[in-house]
């Protein structure tokens, strides 16, 4: 910290400055962390989230502004996947979105069935590493079990792995690495079968995954019009193209959502009583979410799926003409993964990394993540010459030890 302050202009040319090396989103460069529209929405995100700067989303009987947002947010939400009127929960992320989703099927199964010994929750090898954090600090067992032959959840595998002590199971829509549906209806009907609790991890597709639906394109359900679905999770900063930190979690019925609550009364302070674990919450989260809900309404969230969509099958289609290069299965939304024969993936993404594009790994099977997005559809045929390029360049460098290990982070 200086001594003395320095002027604004000082400060943005320095901090602009230091951004010089950061990841080129605004050409497509990226294969995760950033979702991005167009210059528009994200001038309509700056000015809704500067509106709200200083507000606070956890004193929100004070700002009833907040309050309505937030609810209107959640309710257009809960009307895309099949549940209107579900109730939810605005989180900051998809990991705090997950977290509340097991703590309350804990707490759930607590209230159920007394005397548990060490609850556990089955899930398919897919599964978001949030699940295996919240467990940790829940105290509860994931048990992973092998995917089925398309890389979705394996119900028979699942089914056999459930005991006593279950408590509840975990799906994805789509999977974070692969981008797979897990066949989220027979799950449903496991769940309902043996009275467990059922989790949808939608962060990545739940607010994009249903207008991706209407275009056409063969979208299983995954939300509450699945019986036996009981909460859901859903990115408003990934496939809902808010500012971050934005996302939410519904549940069933409102009883199943007290399960998240947390209340105390012994401190000076009186009653203490939140949803959320964060707390504090930036008000211009909840208000630039509610801005792009409004600016873009149904017709630019389905422009957006449609350009997604597009996005993906160009980069797919150009992929293919790689000799050895697939697909890994059959994914269902903007996310996939893929693979060349005969190479380390690891030295294919530190090629294409040398040349600028984020490479995210996958490890089973080996391969490179993407997660693609409208922007990508213009740069779809860069991110292909560049795969070229790595392939080849992978291919020249074989038997030596990959370069970039896997990590998410």
């Amino acid at each position: 910290m200086p001594e003395h302050g320095r002027l604004w202009p000082e400060l943005a040319a320095e901090m602009e400055a230091m951004r010089a090396g950061d990841l080129d989103w605004r050409h497509g460069r990226h294969g995760a962390y950033v979702w991005y529209a167009s210059d528009e929405l994200e001038h309509v995100l700056r000015e809704a989230f500067g509106m709200f700067l200083v507000e606070n989303g956890l004193g929100i009987r004070v700002f009833p502004s907040l309050a309505r947002m937030e609810a209107e947010v959640l309710e257009a939400v809960a009307d895309l996947l099949g549940g209107p009127g579900a109730p939810g929960i605005f989180t900051s992320g998809g990991t705090e979105s997950i977290f509340l989703a097991v703590a309350a099927m804990r707490e759930w199964a607590r209230a159920e069935r007394p005397g548990l010994r060490r609850p556990a929750v089955v899930a398919p090898h897919s599964a978001h590493p949030a699940l295996d954090k919240a467990a940790h600090y829940l105290g509860l067992e994931v048990r992973r079990v092998p995917v089925g032959p398309g890389f979705r959840a394996d119900p028979a595998a699942i089914s056999a792995a459930v005991d006593a002590d279950t408590i509840g199971l975990y799906a994805s829509a789509p999977s974070y690495a692969l981008g797979m549906v897990d066949p989220i209806a027979e799950l449903g009907q496991l769940a309902a079968a043996r009275g467990l609790w059922l989790h949808v991890d939608a962060c990545v597709g739940g607010i994009l995954g249903p207008f991706v639906r209407e275009l056409g394109y063969p979208v299983p359900p995954f939300g509450f019009d699945v019986e036996g679905v009981t909460s859901v999770s859903a990115d408003l900063h990934k496939s809902g193209f808010a500012a971050k930190p934005a996302s939410t979690v519904l549940f069933r019925t409102e009883t199943h959502r007290e399960f998240a609550r947390f209340t105390f009364s012994d401190w000076p302070g009186g009653t203490y009583s939140s949803l959320t674990f964060t707390g504090t919450r930036p008000g211009g989260a909840i208000a630039a979410a509610w801005a792009a809900f409004q600016f873009l309404g149904r017709k630019g969230y389905r422009d957006l799926a449609a350009a997604s969509m597009r996005a993906r099958a160009a980069i797919e289609s150009g992929l293919r003409t790689i000799d050895g290069v697939r697909i890994h299965g059959e994914p269902q939304l903007f996310a996939f993964a893929w693979a060349a024969e005969g190479v380390s993936m690891g030295r294919v993404a530190a090629a294409l990394a040398r040349e600028g594009w984020v490479a995210a790994r996958t490890t089973s099977p080996d391969g490179i993540h993407v997660m693609a997005t409208p922007i990508h559809e213009r740069f779809a045929d860069d991110y292909v010459a560049a795969a070229a390029r790595a392939v080849a360049a992978a291919r020249a460098a074989a038997g030596q030890a990959p370069e970039r290990p896997a990590a998410y982070n």
